[in-house]
């Protein structure tokens, strides 16, 4: 098992900046893909960036691409997600998810092993 625990969510005004936090613990995540997905209300939750736990390399959503950066620390196990230049239709829940098949696995067909509880972020207008 793995359990993930986010942090960082808030309330800020367009253009403004957040980091999210969240950190692994259970096992270790060699060879895992780590990502953030999101769920604005009333739609479906969506994959907004994710990460090859091994090498670090990212994929983003093309609507946040150039705006937001996912790293992780592999001493500490925490992945992190930047937002930069926030916009209102980036409010959402965000949440942290983990697929020990890779990043093949939790970008292209979505599956998530393991799901954080949730860190609200509010982006007003």
């Amino acid at each position: 098992q793995v359990q993930l625990v986010e942090s960082g969510g808030g309330l800020v005004e367009a253009g403004q900046s957040l980091r999210l936090s969240c950190t692994a613990s259970g096992r270790s995540l060699t060879n895992y893909a780590m990502g953030w997905f999101r769920q604005a209300p009333g739609k479906d939750r969506e994959p907004v960036a994710g990460i090859v736990w091994n090498t670090g390399v990212p994929t983003y959503a093309d609507s946040v691409n150039g705006r937001f950066t996912i790293s992780r620390n592999n001493v500490n196990n925490t992945v992190y997600m930047q937002m930069n230049r926030l916009k209102p239709e980036d409010t959402g829940v965000y949440y942290c998810a983990a697929n020990a098949d890779g990043l093949g696995s939790l970008w292209l067909s979505r599956e998530v092993h393991y799901w954080g509880q949730g860190t609200q972020v509010t982006v007003s207008s």
